[in-house]
């Protein structure tokens, strides 16, 4: 086996699904790459049966590599799990196996059985922080070839949501639609305008930041492309909370206290920070009276949503500027 052959078995760990795929992918792609006419069996570990791998691995009369993918490796059955951490031990020459494996209680003796035995191990963990989706963000765009800037991964983070798949697409077709080298906050919100989460969110930060027009213009294609004017409430409630926790916590704190203590992740203080500039308490309450005043007619205290809505944005654009 070549230096840059993949191991001949390799076993998969975590349940961060996306992350998981992909390392089976390139355990597939290596084979291929040094073996354009490797065979590949990509099985589920709940159908797998006793002497189905002995059988996989055995040599082809025709010649060529073998590749055997076991996905949700955790269901397989006992003497299944026996068999492979045999075969792990003396992995037939020509076949790679890969095992997919959730990680956790459920099929332990199968993990630690094929560790002990020599198989190359990747470990894939959920990301669980605002910080490491953001890097998976920025990790994301430079596969592609491109960048983009910290606000611009955070309105995306804020736009799409946490899940991998749907991070990992709107990155593509954001690297794949948009111009230049980098990607900005503008490109997001263009490109994300039309879903319902980014339009709320595109319009309210237009709003706290002063950019009344903008705002505006937004707000009616949000509208127009059918986001429900409870969400454009909701989403502007949610801006001005921030610019109101940020804007009275405690001097004396920072980083890490300060997010704790806030509940927030210091990537939104920051950006929260940056809109506060023409913020005052006064300016702040008036603008949450004025979007409670909207989200009591948009719920069918008044005539005509539309109209409550913009009233709403030109009230607190003044409110910010205490106008």
């Amino acid at each position: 086996m070549a230096a840059n052959d993949p191991a001949r078995v390799t076993l998969v760990v975590g349940d961060e699904e996306l992350l998981a795929d992909r390392a089976v992918g390139e355990v597939i792609a290596a084979c291929r790459a040094a073996d354009s006419g490797a065979e590949v069996h990509d099985l589920v570990g709940s159908k797998v049966e006793p002497g189905e791998l002995t059988r996989l691995s055995s040599p082809s009369l025709f010649g060529g590599g073998t590749v055997v993918v076991i996905r949700s490796a955790q269901d397989l059955v006992k003497d299944v799990v026996t068999e492979i951490v045999s075969y792990t031990a003396h992995p037939a020459e020509d076949t790679v196996l890969v095992l997919a494996h959730a990680g956790g209680a459920k099929g332990k003796a199968l993990a630690d059985g094929v560790k002990k035995a020599g198989a190359h191990v990747v470990t894939v963990t959920k990301l669980t922080k605002p910080a490491e989706r953001l890097a998976f963000i920025r990790a994301e765009m430079k596969r592609a070839g491109r960048s983009i800037g910290a606000d611009a991964a955070a309105a995306l983070l804020d736009a799409v949501g946490n899940d991998l798949r749907e991070l990992a697409a709107a990155c593509n077709q954001l690297a794949f639609d948009t111009p230049g080298k980098t990607i900005d906050e503008a490109a997001v919100a263009r490109y994300h305008r039309g879903q319902a989460e980014v339009s709320g969110f595109t319009v309210a930060d237009s709003a706290v930041e002063g950019r009344l027009g903008d705002a505006l213009e937004q707000l009616r294609w949000a509208l127009a492309t059918g986001t429900a004017p409870v969400l454009l409430v909701s989403a502007l409630a949610g801006s001005l909370r921030s610019l109101a926790k940020v804007g009275g916590a405690p001097r004396n704190l920072r980083g890490g206290q300060l997010a704790s203590h806030l509940g927030m992740p210091p990537w939104k203080i920051d950006r929260t920070r940056k809109q506060l500039n023409g913020w005052g308490p006064e300016g702040i309450a008036r603008a949450l009276q004025a979007v409670a005043a909207a989200d009591a007619q948009v719920k069918g205290g008044g005539a005509d949503p539309a109209y409550a809505l913009e009233h709403m944005i030109q009230t607190v654009v003044a409110s910010r500027t205490g106008r």
